[in-house]
């Protein structure tokens, strides 16, 4: 619904609970839960990060009795715009010495005693 394609989701509950991970298999366990497990009851807040889009968002979770039939979630609100991943900028660097830290060679003419 969201769009995103690598998300990190934690509840805002001051303990960085983490219910999605982008990193494969570890939330793996948590698939097949309900949010009830974890606490999440109306009125928590839930993030979600997608690094690779370079967006976040913050999710109001509300319940509510006068869903349709056979309808599980609604989403209310603007839905983002699907971005897709981000793109690398070209950056110009000068290596020397086998280092890519910027470090420039020395130029000072002076003496050194």
């Amino acid at each position: 619904k969201f769009a995103m394609v690598a998300p990190d989701v934690q509840i805002e509950d001051g303990k960085g609970t983490i219910l999605i991970s982008s990193e494969e298999g570890e939330t793996e366990a948590n698939n097949h839960r309900k949010l009830s497990d974890f606490g999440i009851r109306n009125g928590t807040r839930l993030q979600a990060d997608d690094f690779l889009q370079d967006y976040t968002l913050l999710i109001n979770v509300l319940h509510s009795e006068d869903l349709e039939k056979d309808v599980e979630f609604e989403v209310v609100g603007d839905a983002p715009e699907r971005i897709g991943p981000k793109q690398s900028e070209p950056t110009s660097r000068n290596i020397s010495n086998g280092s890519d830290d910027g470090a420039q060679p020395s130029t000072s003419t002076g003496n050194q005693q």
